[in-house]
């Protein structure tokens, strides 16, 4: 039993070690220029701040890090992308050890992400939302450790990464409203006691620079996540129709995921024992985040784009896997291995074609060479600015210049045109 046990786990490292170089490797490969976010976030992180127009600093963060250390190489940023993704592949890995005795539905957790598009196709790209996985993860797992342990570590650590989450994403809100329902609940049931509320301390400590950051800017990161909803499009018909377009996505998206599951299960035969603590843990975790933002949609009558949903899914395998575990057939473990075998390869094979066959997107935008016409213009109109320290202009055409010049100019915002600026702030008008 014990070589079984170190078999799986092996498989387990296999597995991760091989998502993070084949999603490394692909698009460093297949695409020309990084990602618009990825350069938005670059661009941010050459300027780093408490907070910025779009997002918290988290996602600038962690970039800029990845920037002293690599410079502008391509590979840096997709590598960064995951190890963010295979950090909470093993944060689940090691909270399904708590639930379960054999590895094996371990394992079966994470495998099962693979049906999950966020988890391999859309990782490429570093964003916030691929930022936030790894704290929303590793917040589930000390939310778990807490309430099992009720250690005032475990629920300092859940503030730390909490608040770490929360600087990544706003959207964090939706598990904290999950963790806020369940400890209320345990706490009023008698299972857990006032220890939990220590963890409200990291939290917002955590918090402090960037909402007094948020208080000075006039909320700009509030206004602009409203406006990304389309809520000012007030209709009555949209409090019905976004939705049922949120449900209708997540149902798509879901596919492949529930077709995994269906392979593995005898039959589906639901017994919901709500004196579980393990179910009642999951089913928080899992679902309250998405009935609060389904909520939210219905109420406020906005759209929830499909790519805000990333990292709400991440212990859906888990939380399947324990719900169906007696139904589960060991038995079909070949054809689920196939099944998995085929997504796994089948969704870098689909990311390379799109990247090599279609050519307009940014990732075949040049931005070396628009960085090396703005260098000659800038050295050729002006000769007597000296070194070119800061640079105007919108995330994208800046922060491409910005990205690819060796002197690596700080990005300041500008929604229209680009300048080029020295240290006085005496700058050149670019095109």
């Amino acid at each position: 039993m014990a070589i079984y046990k170190k078999n799986i786990s092996n498989l387990f490292y296999i597995f991760i070690t091989s998502h993070l170089l084949i999603w490394t490797v692909v698009p460093t490969l297949t695409n020309y220029n990084l990602p618009l976010d990825t350069i938005e976030a670059l661009a941010w992180g050459s300027n780093l701040d408490w907070g910025f127009n779009k997002h918290p600093p988290m996602s600038a963060f962690l970039p800029e890090i990845f920037y002293k250390i690599f410079g502008p190489q391509d590979w840096a940023y997709y590598l960064l992308s995951q190890i963010c993704i295979i950090i909470s592949f093993f944060v689940v890995f090691k909270l399904a050890e708590d639930f379960f005795e054999s590895k094996i539905y371990c394992l079966l957790s994470v495998l099962l992400l693979e049906g999950i598009y966020f988890y391999n196709f859309t990782t490429p790209e570093f964003n916030v939302n691929v930022c936030l996985i790894p704290f929303w993860s590793i917040s589930v797992f000390y939310l778990w450790k807490g309430i099992k342990n009720n250690k005032i570590l475990d629920w300092l650590l859940l503030g730390l990464f909490a608040g770490l989450g929360f600087l990544s994403k706003y959207l964090f809100i939706y598990l904290g409203l999950a963790i806020g329902v369940l400890l209320i609940y345990m706490i009023y049931t008698k299972k857990l006691n006032f220890k939990c509320l220590v963890s409200f301390v990291p939290f917002i400590i955590i918090l402090l620079p960037h909402i007094i950051w948020l208080i000075e800017n006039d909320y700009i990161t509030i206004t602009y996540g409203l406006l990304r909803t389309g809520s000012e499009e007030a209709s009555i018909f949209n409090h019905i129709k976004h939705p049922i377009i949120f449900l209708g996505k997540q149902i798509g998206i879901l596919l492949p995921f529930l077709l995994m599951v269906l392979i593995l299960v005898k039959k589906f035969k639901v017994n919901i024992n709500l004196n579980d603590d393990n179910l009642l843990f999951l089913l928080s975790i899992n679902l309250i985040p998405i009935f609060f933002i389904f909520l939210t949609s219905f109420t406020m009558g906005v759209k929830i784009r499909t790519m805000w949903m990333t990292p709400f899914y991440i212990s859906f395998g888990l939380l399947f896997v324990y719900v169906f575990k007696s139904q589960i057939n060991l038995e079909k473990m070949k054809v689920f291995a196939s099944i998995f075998l085929i997504l796994f390869i089948i969704s870098p094979i689909l990311y390379s074609y799109v990247s090599i066959t279609k050519t307009d997107k940014r990732t075949d935008f040049n931005g070396k060479y628009l960085a090396k016409q703005a260098k000659v213009f800038y050295e050729t109109e002006g000769k007597d600015l000296g070194k070119m320290e800061y640079i105007k202009g919108n995330e994208w055409i800046a922060g491409n210049i910005s990205y690819h010049l060796p002197e690596r100019p700080k990005w300041i915002y500008n929604s229209s045109e680009v300048y080029l600026c020295n240290k006085d702030m005496k700058c050149l008008k670019y095109k």
